[in-house]
């Protein structure tokens, strides 16, 4: 069962299976990966007695070591997918690293931020900075109050027009203008 596993996740790069039987999987593959960065005779009949199967012992010392030359270990990846329907097994997809596009994709979009388990302290000038910030905002809008106030000094002596809103109880308007009539 695991070479059959080990072979389809050779030519599929990923495949969905139990969480145990990932388990079991990455063990099996991970040494056959390491043996196929050495392409030898030896190493090719190493994985061929393993694998039992001539186009995935190609395809694994081909383009599978190739991609995965410079890394040390962990090749594969256990993402987990929740529970199976029918036994509520715990399921998952076993992947190999290195050709999650969208994961590699994502990665080279966003910069690598650090991130500390203190808050830290932040430098004097972060935190004088916004201090100084808000005491700008309150002397701009003090000024804009200033200007918005004169205005309304002049409106006092203007007699105000007010436009009849329609007011939001129409019945009652309706019959103020009936007992008018």
């Amino acid at each position: 069962m695991l070479s059959n596993m080990a072979n389809s996740l050779i030519f599929h790069k990923r495949i969905t299976t139990t969480v145990a039987k990932a388990k079991a999987l990455k063990m099996y593959v991970e040494p056959l990966i390491t043996k196929a960065k050495n392409d030898t005779t030896h190493s090719r009949r190493i994985v061929f007695s393993m694998l039992k199967s001539k186009t995935a012992v190609a395809e694994l010392f081909r383009d599978v070591a190739e991609k995965v030359g410079e890394r040390p270990g962990g090749y594969t990846r256990i993402l987990k997918t929740g529970n199976r329907l029918g036994d509520n097994a715990d399921m998952c997809i076993i992947e190999l690293v290195d050709y999650n596009e969208s994961l590699l994709s994502a990665k080279e979009d966003k910069p690598k931020k650090r991130r500390s388990r203190r808050g830290g302290s932040k430098s004097k000038d972060t935190v004088a900075a916004p201090a100084s910030e808000k005491a700008e905002k309150v002397v701009e809008e003090s000024k804009v109050e200033e200007v918005a106030e004169e205005p309304k000094k002049e409106e006092a002596a203007a007699p105000e027009v007010k436009a009849e809103e329609p007011a939001a109880d129409a019945p009652e308007a309706d019959e103020e203008e009936k007992k008018a009539e």
